[in-house]
């Protein structure tokens, strides 16, 4: 029976972490240790920060809401405590566009939560 090796095995192997590591600096391209370990933590960044994009995306949205309620004389509290007796199902990511890209929207919506939350 013939001998086996496993050259051509590691070889795909390692060949798969540097290509992985392709456009990295240095030895953390070429050295194939250095370019797993490179690798593996840029995949967990990438996976925590999958993660983290979303709540960052929904500051940024409660930022934009607030800053254009308050041109109309209401706090964000106030405002989304309005909306939401006032039964208006707009998400956050709804209303920060409306407030950008239309105005007198968000007016009308601003007027509509002002009335509800002065009942």
């Amino acid at each position: 029976m013939a001998r086996v090796t496993t050259g051509p095995t590691t070889r795909a192997r390692r060949k798969k972490w540097l290509k992985a590591a392709k456009g990295y600096w240095g030895g953390k391209r070429r050295l194939y240790r250095s370019a797993r370990e490179t690798v593996m933590k840029a995949w967990s960044y990438s996976y925590r920060d999958r993660k983290r994009k979303k709540g960052d995306f929904r500051r940024l949205w409660i930022i934009r809401i607030n800053a254009a309620a308050r041109e109309h004389g209401l706090s964000y509290n106030r405002f989304m405590s309005g909306l939401k007796k006032a039964n208006v199902g707009l998400d956050r990511k709804s209303l920060a566009d409306l407030a950008v890209n239309d105005e007198q929207a968000f007016a009308r919506l601003a007027e509509l939560a002002k009335t509800v939350a002065t009942d």
